[in-house]
């Protein structure tokens, strides 16, 4: 008891006195903007994934996109999301001449190409649930292919996925957790830090499930109060 007692008060002198807690605060701001502009970037490729997979139209370029959307998701399906945040980092980036780029900015848009991915198959769902004579309609009054699917499928698509959107916010969240691997600080790298400054790593690892626990709990809560409240809606 003595030990686990001593364990704390180093944990709560570095948090407090030496101001480590500047640290995770700076760690969990660096997660929420990965996991949120992952989020939004994965949305808009996602989308762009979705409606080129579902295109009517039979041409060379058509098919040609196909198989490069399909390309596209199997890669980042397939590999392990700290071998796509290493590529991107070393290999992609250089590659294309961006150099001295933030970490953070590389770990948001490897998030948002991963994330595109599988939001384009959520997004594929949710055009395909929509009443194919809503696309009958639109076209109807004269819209075109991408009017149609621009101002009456997607924004009815987007509201079917709303509920899944919110669970793959979950999962990038989680994932932020690896962004070490390319000197990025997010809340795991800090409590990680912070355990390195004392050679302690017992309370500060704790601590930082904890976090992990309430921020996923809450945000869970957060989903299952929209997904009902447009269940609602629905039934109106």
């Amino acid at each position: 008891m003595n030990n686990w007692g001593l364990k704390w008060d180093t944990f709560v002198r570095s948090f407090v006195e030496k101001g480590a807690y500047e640290q995770v605060l700076g760690g969990l701001k660096n997660t929420a903007l990965i996991a949120l502009g992952g989020l939004l970037i994965g949305l808009l490729i996602g989308i762009l994934i979705a409606v080129v997979r579902l295109l009517p139209m039979k041409s060379p370029a058509v098919t040609f996109l196909k198989k490069l959307s399909a390309l596209y998701v199997g890669f980042f399906r397939g590999t392990p999301m700290v071998v796509q945040l290493l590529l991107g980092y070393y290999v992609l980036f250089p590659l294309l001449g961006i150099k001295g780029v933030d970490a953070l900015i590389v770990a948001i848009v490897i998030f948002g190409m991963n994330s595109g991915a599988y939001v384009s198959e959520m997004m594929r769902g949710g055009i395909l649930s929509v009443d194919y004579g809503q696309t009958e309609a639109g076209r109807a009054i004269g819209l075109t292919y991408g009017q149609t699917m621009l101002k009456i499928v997607i924004p009815q698509a987007i509201k079917n996925i709303i509920p899944t959107l919110g669970n793959e916010f979950i999962t990038l969240v989680k994932e932020t957790s690896i962004v070490g691997y390319i000197a990025c600080t997010d809340l795991c790298v800090a409590f990680r830090n912070i355990g390195a400054s004392n050679y302690e790593f017992m309370v500060p690892y704790l601590v930082m499930a904890a976090m992990y626990i309430v921020i996923i709990f809450l945000l869970t809560k957060l989903v299952g109060a929209v997904e009902r409240r447009m269940r609602k809606s629905d039934v109106r």
